[in-house]
Protein backbone atom coordinates (compact mmCIF):
# COMPACT_ATOMS: atom_id res chain seq x y z
CA UNK A 1 0.00 0.00 0.00
CA UNK A 2 1.39 3.48 -1.16
CA UNK A 3 0.78 5.62 1.36
CA UNK A 4 2.22 8.59 -0.15
CA UNK A 5 -0.82 8.71 -2.52
CA UNK A 6 -4.07 10.25 -1.08
CA UNK A 7 -7.17 8.10 -1.57
CA UNK A 8 -10.00 6.75 0.41
CA UNK A 9 -8.74 3.34 0.50
CA UNK A 10 -5.42 4.45 2.47
CA UNK A 11 -7.71 6.83 4.60
CA UNK A 12 -9.72 3.77 5.75
CA UNK A 13 -6.73 1.83 6.07
CA UNK A 14 -4.77 4.17 8.67
CA UNK A 15 -7.78 4.70 10.93
CA UNK A 16 -8.48 1.24 10.89
CA UNK A 17 -5.01 0.45 11.79
CA UNK A 18 -5.05 3.57 14.45
CA UNK A 19 -8.37 2.30 15.94
CA UNK A 20 -6.69 -1.52 16.67
CA UNK A 21 -3.78 -0.03 17.94
CA UNK A 22 -5.30 2.17 20.30
CA UNK A 23 -7.26 -0.70 21.10
CA UNK A 24 -10.69 1.86 20.68
CA UNK A 25 -13.36 -0.11 21.43
CA UNK A 26 -16.42 1.90 20.01
CA UNK A 27 -15.47 1.84 16.12
CA UNK A 28 -18.37 3.80 15.81
CA UNK A 29 -15.87 7.02 17.07
CA UNK A 30 -13.77 6.93 14.06
CA UNK A 31 -15.20 6.12 11.17
CA UNK A 32 -12.81 6.55 7.55
CA UNK A 33 -15.18 8.84 6.06
CA UNK A 34 -14.96 11.18 9.01
CA UNK A 35 -11.80 12.20 7.28
CA UNK A 36 -11.09 14.10 4.01
CA UNK A 37 -7.94 14.64 1.69
CA UNK A 38 -7.72 18.17 2.91
CA UNK A 39 -6.19 16.00 6.25
CA UNK A 40 -4.56 13.14 4.44
CA UNK A 41 -0.76 14.25 6.10
CA UNK A 42 -1.98 15.06 9.62
CA UNK A 43 -3.75 11.51 9.50
CA UNK A 44 -0.57 10.33 8.17
CA UNK A 45 1.56 11.77 10.59
CA UNK A 46 -0.63 10.16 13.33
CA UNK A 47 -0.57 6.93 11.96
CA UNK A 48 3.25 6.74 11.09
CA UNK A 49 3.42 7.90 14.94
CA UNK A 50 1.08 5.24 15.81
CA UNK A 51 3.03 2.67 14.16
CA UNK A 52 6.62 3.32 15.48
CA UNK A 53 5.47 2.55 19.44
CA UNK A 54 4.61 -0.31 20.99
CA UNK A 55 3.10 1.23 24.14
CA UNK A 56 1.02 4.36 25.13
CA UNK A 57 0.30 6.11 28.42
CA UNK A 58 -3.28 7.33 28.90
CA UNK A 59 -2.15 10.56 28.55
CA UNK A 60 -0.98 10.53 25.20
CA UNK A 61 -4.08 8.03 24.07
CA UNK A 62 -6.41 11.32 25.15
CA UNK A 63 -3.70 13.57 22.87
CA UNK A 64 -4.04 11.74 20.05
CA UNK A 65 -7.80 10.83 20.21
CA UNK A 66 -8.01 14.79 20.62
CA UNK A 67 -5.78 15.38 17.87
CA UNK A 68 -8.12 12.88 15.39
CA UNK A 69 -11.02 14.83 17.00
CA UNK A 70 -9.48 17.95 15.37
CA UNK A 71 -9.17 16.69 11.63
CA UNK A 72 -12.81 14.87 11.64
CA UNK A 73 -15.13 16.73 9.08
Amino acid sequence: MNLQEKSAENIKYMVEKISQKLNIMNMGVMKPEQFDEESYEELREIYEMVEAKRQFSPSEMQAIATELGTLRK
